[in-house]
This record gives structure tokens, sequence and C-alpha cells, in this order.
């Protein structure tokens, strides 16, 4: 059965976590940490000496003897370089373990040897990491021991944002600003700092390892590019909610136990809808850090899994024709003294700063549908978008019953008079206590749906930063907040002035609500109908990036330069292309090292027994030969296919990266995979299982 364990004994151990600070730093380095973290600003050198020694000691005593910038660069990971904490030989040969204030601050990796779109040329490789002193240090244990991590910001030597974490640190001050305008609007004076919170839900699937190591494409590609599907797959949703087998529930228990030591709010577990699908959802957290443990869970998912003989698959869609992997990023606007922006209360249709604060939201999805689409643009989410397990690849807003009822009284008579209210669900059991019933239903066809005093944004993919999305979040809910508290500061009668600017946003902007079934297919023609854009695939998404439109928002406020999103989107362009192009050339040396020599063998063999059977005078050999015809012309068609496909794929890699090619993949290369993958296919539910390559989806999903 193993120990039991105690969370709150052992949550945030490995943190360098406030109450830790409070123990060990002096009371004034201590008030000037808080301060920075709490209102921004820079640490003087001697104030850094301090911070960092005490940091070295206590990473120390927690067994660590290296120290890490832990940083997120744009490849969708982190990154990390280990320096020890030890100094050169002194005279007597021994050496003092040593952390500077300077070390703590500033790093320097090579700058060259992470994708910028440009920004930074092979021969230029200076680059620094910044300590982000809102994300607390920790240390990680694992088998190379003990590392004090140290969460970072990363930029070129120029200063341009090579990461994920600058960005965003921008767009949560841009957004703070602005929230603390429209709250001063509204007679509030006593909150100081407004931030966004989130938690993300992580979706995975586990296969067993020996497994994994038999299938090429799982190892290059993290997806299946070859597979039928079994008799039973997730038709009986008996997976979703079931009970966790013993070897997933050993596994889930030693992530959650590494989680909280370090200070991961690891809280829901469940197994997913699909068959070795499973979820993991943190609570929330401030964004940057909610970012930071995003990183740390999916990171502990896959080395936790090797611990148990697992491999943990964090693409978005690992096997056709079963449920996906997504990652819903809930999404709220916090006070630091407490309020939520957010929370509607009981009569919402008497909340003014709510209904302010909702119809700003509304106009900044729908002004910017492209930007939020994009940011859970990537190769893997372009399988999983819109098909039928997800949410469409088009932007709507769910806000439920109530919420929908207060608009439309708003829209059409200019006033809400009424909320509808809570009900009573009567269970007609005795014993059982009636429940109280919501007023509003839930939509888990809805890309961003209102959940009562949050919004889930449910298109992000499993393996993506949740910091994309966050970033257009914060920036374009501020710029709504901006236009609004321009409007309303020079109002010389605000109650009619907020008034009318609800109705007017609300007006001009209800075609982005939906509280329909996004599924189905009159939804396709009806948001055509009202104008809303369907882009179907990453490569048609990343243009959004580059608008002026785009290049205006991030500017105004700071979160992007115009090169950096344009370095950005060079960078998206590339890496779509090169996904495809390792997925294709995998595709190409299965079935042709692989699959097509075991057809061939297994298509002996049939000949070799009917010339056995025939010979020896049996003349009802005529299964045998429709296998053998059936085989020998699928064998043909795949070979066919493979020769296209190589055909196809040479000639996308003579391309120069950019827009184009990644163009040229999506429209030209990627319909030459699915031709391939078709006859193999139907060649797998032919071929004796023996003879067959590779552990097929029943295995990889049903033998875990």
């Amino acid at each position: 059965m193993g120990e039991y364990v105690n969370p709150a004994k052992i949550f945030g151990e490995n943190v360098f976590n406030d109450t830790v600070m409070q123990e060990r730093l002096p009371k004034n380095v201590y008030k000037k940490l808080k301060k920075i973290i709490e209102e921004g600003g820079e640490l003087d050198l001697a104030t850094a000496d301090t911070i960092a020694h005490e940091m070295k000691e206590w990473a120390i005593e927690k067994g660590a003897t290296h120290y890490t910038h832990w940083f997120q660069p744009l490849t969708g990971t982190t990154a990390e370089k280990h320096d020890s904490f030890i100094t050169a030989p002194m005279p007597n040969g021994k050496v003092l373990m040593s952390f500077s204030g300077k070390e703590l601050i500033k790093g320097e990796p090579d700058a060259s040897s992470f994708p910028s779109g440009g920004l930074r040329a092979t021969f230029e490789a200076r680059g620094y990491t910044a300590w982000d002193c809102t994300s607390p240090a920790f240390v990680r244990q694992d088998a190379a021991g003990a590392t004090l991590c140290i969460p970072t910001a990363f930029c070129s030597y120029t200063g341009e944002a090579l990461d994920q974490k600058t960005p965003l640190l921008r767009s949560m001050e841009a957004l703070n600003v602005q929230s603390l305008r429209l709250l001063k609007l509204f007679g509030n004076t006593t909150s100081k700092k407004v931030t966004p919170s989130v938690g993300p839900e992580q979706e995975y699937f586990l296969v067993d390892a020996e497994k994994f190591l038999q299938r090429k494409d799982l190892i290059y590609t993290g997806r299946t590019l070859f597979g039928a599907m079994p008799p039973k797959g997730q038709e009986m949703d008996d997976h979703y909610f079931g009970t966790i087998r013993q070897r997933i529930a050993s596994f889930m228990k030693e992530v959650n136990i590494e989680l909280w030591k370090m200070g991961v709010t690891a809280k829901t577990q469940h197994n997913e809808v699909a068959p070795a699908q499973h979820e993991l959802a943190s609570i929330y957290s401030e964004a940057n850090v909610a970012v930071d443990n995003n990183q740390l869970v999916m990171q502990t998912l896959k080395r936790i899994a090797c611990q148990h003989g697992l491999k943990c698959l964090l693409h978005e869609k690992p096997f056709a024709g079963v449920n996906g992997s997504g990652k819903h990023n809930n999404w709220s606007i916090t006070t630091d003294d407490g309020i939520n922006l957010l929370e509607p209360g009981k009569t919402p249709h008497e909340n003014i700063q709510f209904l302010l604060v909702l119809s700003c939201v509304l106009k900044a999805v729908d002004v910017h549908a492209d930007l939020l689409r994009e940011s859970a643009a990537d190769p893997g989410n372009d399988h999983r978008l819109g098909a039928n397990e997800a949410p469409p690849a088009i932007i709507s807003v769910f806000l439920g019953e109530q919420l929908e009822d207060v608009v439309e009284q708003l829209i059409s008579t200019g006033n809400a008079t009424k909320s509808k209210k809570e009900g009573v669900l009567e269970t007609g059991v005795k014993t059982l206590p009636d429940l109280k019933k919501d007023a509003t239903d839930r939509n888990r066809t809805s890309p961003f749906a209102f959940t009562g005093n949050k919004f889930e944004f449910r298109m992000v993919g499993s393996r993506d930063s949740v910091a994309a999305p966050n970033i257009v979040l914060n920036t374009i809910v501020a710029e709504a907040f901006r236009d609004a508290c321009d409007v309303l500061e020079g109002a010389e009668n605000f109650e009619d002035a907020v008034h009318d600017l609800i109705k007017k946003n609300l007006s001009e902007h209800q075609r982005i609500i939906f509280n329909g079934d996004g599924y189905a297919d009159e939804w396709l023609a009806e948001a055509e109908r009202r104008g809303l854009p369907n882009i179907k695939s990453m490569v048609y998404a990343i243009p959004a990036l580059t608008t002026d439109t785009a290049i205006k928002l991030f500017g105004d406020f700071k979160v992007f330069t115009e090169a950096e999103l344009v370095s950005r989107a060079e960078v998206k362009f590339e890496n779509y292309a090169k996904t495809i192009n390792i997925e294709a050339k995998t595709m190409i040396d299965m079935a042709s090292k692989q699959i097509i020599p075991a057809v061939i063998k297994y298509a002996t063999s049939l000949a070799g027994s009917i010339n056995t059977i025939t010979a020896a005078g049996v003349t009802a050999v005529g299964v045998q030969k429709n296998l053998l015809n059936e085989t020998s012309a699928l064998l043909e068609e795949t070979q066919k296919a493979l020769d296209e496909l190589i055909s196809i794929e040479n000639a996308g890699c003579e391309m120069e990266d950019g827009e184009a090619k990644a163009k040229y993949y999506y429209e030209k290369v990627t319909p030459a995979m699915e031709a391939l993958r078709a006859p193999v296919d139907k060649l797998e539910m032919i071929v004796d299982k023996e003879m067959w390559p590779m552990p097929s989806y029943g295995d990889l999903m049903f033998e875990v």
C-alpha cells in the first residue's frame, strides 16, 4: 500500500517561499524584496548578495549541489544550464560553496541556440536571463540530485524578449494599470494591485514504456502516424471518471507528492474520456506563477512516468479517432484585497461594475478573436480543434442562461431589471439532500465559456505553454478597459455614461455570444453569417500576429515590439514546417523499413500456404487467395502513396523557411501523409498480428 502522505506537511517544503524568506532573511532585506515583488523595482547588489547567500544555504540543506536559471524559450518547453556552488580550490585544496547576488539576478545562456525568428544571428551568442522574483525559487529533486531552480526571464543582448515569461509579465502590468483605472471610477481606493489568476487543467495519455519504444512515430513525433482503431474505443464512456488502475494510481501519487513539495497545488486527478487518458488540475495562482507551475506539471508527469515503466504523451492527438488532449485555461481578474472583477454576485443585473467588465471582455474577444485563436495554434492542435471532441476553431463566448438573459434585457430595453435565480434540484430520495441548482448550465463545446466567476479558454493544446493565451487575454482586456476608462473619466454623468457604454459594447459585440452546440453543422453556417472567423489551421492563424491591429495593440501596451511579433511569427511558421517534415520523414522510414517488408512477408506466407494446400490436393483456397489479392492491392497502393509522399516531401525540403513553406507542408504534405496512412491502416486489419511490426492502438491504450 505504501506510506500515507499528509499534503499539508510537505506542501512547499522545497520552495523558497514567503515563510522561508521571513525566517532566513534579515528584516530590512525581506522588506525590500517584498516591496519589489508587490510594487516592482530593482534590487541593489548588497541586498541581492544577502538573498543569494541565504537561498544557497537553504538549498544546500535540501541537498542541492547546483543552481540553474530556469527559463522558457520559444521552444514550448523550459531550458536550464546547471552551475555548481563550488568555487575554485583554495591553496589548501579545499573548495567553498558560494552563490552571489550577481549570479542570482543575471545569467548568460547562449541566445543563438534558441529560436529567435531572426532577432539573433548564429554568430550572435550573448543573451541574458533575469530573475523573476515574483515567482518563487524552488529545489527540484531528481536523478541528477537536487538543483536550485530560479525562475527567470530571457532576453537578447539588445533587449528583445526571447521567451514566454517577459511578455507575460508585461501584459500583467498592462492589465493591472488599466484595471486600477476602472476600479477607481467605481470609487475603489483600497485595491493597490490587480492580477490575472489562472488555473490550468492538464490532460495527458499514459502508455507502457516498452510498447512506446516499439513505435518510431511515438518516439520521433509524440503521436501515432499509423494505426487502426481497436474493437473498443471510448464509445462506452466507462473510462471517464472511472476507478483509477493501481499502476496509474501509484504514478499519480508520486506526481502529487513531487508537485506538492515544489508548491504546485495539484488538486484534481481523474481518468479522462479516452482509454489511457487522464487529467490533473491545479488551484488558481497568479498568471506568471501558474505558467511556471504548469511547466513543472508537464516535466514532472514525464519524469515520474519513466520511473513507473510508463511514457507520458502530451501531444494533442496521439491517437487518430480518439479523444485528444487539451488544456483548459481558467482565467479571472483579482485584486490584492480579494475582489474578483468577474464575480457577478447573486443579482448580476444590478452589478454595474461586473456588467462593464463583462461587456469589455466580450468586446476584447470579438475584436481580437484571431489573436486568441492564434494563441492556441500549434501543429498538434490542428488535429483536435473542431473535431467533435474539443472546441471548434471558431471563437465564441458562452455566458449561460442567466447572463444571456441580462444581456438581452440591456440590449432590447436599455435596462436589466431581473436575474434568473438559482433553483433546487430535488433528488427524490428521502435520505439525500436536495441540491442547490446553479442558474446556468455549462457548455463543453464552447471555446470561451463563463463558468461562474471566471472564463474558461478551452482551445489550448496539451503541450502548449499557457503563457501565450494569457498574454493575449491580459492585453486585449487591458485595451478594452482603457477604451472604457477614456470614455468614462471625461463623462459629465458617470451613471448615464457607464450605462450607455455597457449597452454599446453589448450591442456591437453580441455576435460573439453563442450558448448552443458548438459541434453542430448549423453553427458553422451561423458563425459565417455573423462574420466570425473560422481559422482551421495553425498556418492561417499565425498571420494574426503581424497585422497592423496586433502591432498597434501590443505596441500601445509595450507587450511586444513589432520586431518581436515578426520574429514570433517566423518561429511559428518554421516550427510548423519542421514538425510536419519530421512526421513525413518518420512515415517514410516506417513504411519503407517496417511496414512494407512485414506485408511482403505476410503475402509470401499466404502464397506459400496456397501452394502447400493446393499441392496436398485441396482446392478450397478461396479465402487465402482473396486475402492475398486484397493484401497485394493495398501493398501496391501503399507503395504508390509512399513514392508520392517522398516526392512531395523532398520538394518541401528545398524551400526556404517561412510562411510559404509552412503552407506547402499543410496543403501538400499533410494530404500526402493521410493518403499513405489510409491503405496501411487497412493492412493492419489483415496482416497477422505476429507479423505486424509495432504495437496496435489496442495494445497501447488498454494494456497499461
